[in-house]
């Protein structure tokens, strides 16, 4: 298996799971060993009261990026420890793009910057998760 399908299979098995991100409209734009792509768009009932997408719902976005990135090595991987900061305002309609990308991992830990775009690829939000392998596996290799 190469790494590219077992970062495939691997997301594959999560995205059936996975009921948050879906019901917030996420979809995976591409995967990749230690990246991931994810978009969501911003819906009426994302809005806070100052009428832009709610800061929760970008950091949720962000935190799906991260949890697909991490976890494209068929290990089951969490979040230790996740920041965010966010520079412009989501806008109502408005298709956020979140690219995640490994930028360390050594042993069990590993550093991901996401960085959350707006369409006209003005950046809305920069995140950083810090994330802990577990036990356990997405799927049997060995079977295949």
């Amino acid at each position: 298996m190469t790494p590219q399908q077992r970062a495939q299979r691997s997301a594959d098995s999560m995205w059936a799971s996975d009921q948050a991100s879906q019901a917030l409209g996420m979809e995976i734009k591409h995967i990749a060993p230690g990246h991931a792509t994810l978009t969501m768009s911003v819906r009426d009932d994302m809005l806070n009261g100052h009428g832009i997408c709610h800061g929760g719902m970008i950091f949720t976005l962000a935190d799906s990026a991260f949890a697909f990135a991490c976890n494209t090595y068929n290990m089951l991987t969490v979040a230790q420890q996740n920041q965010i900061t966010y520079l412009t305002p989501g806008r109502p309609g408005e298709l956020l793009t979140a690219t995640a990308t490994e930028t360390a991992r050594q042993g069990r830990s590993g550093t991901y910057d996401v960085t959350v775009t707006g369409a006209d690829n003005r950046q809305i939000a920069l995140f950083r998760g810090l994330s802990r392998t577990i036990q356990g596996t997405h799927f049997d290799e060995d079977a295949e």
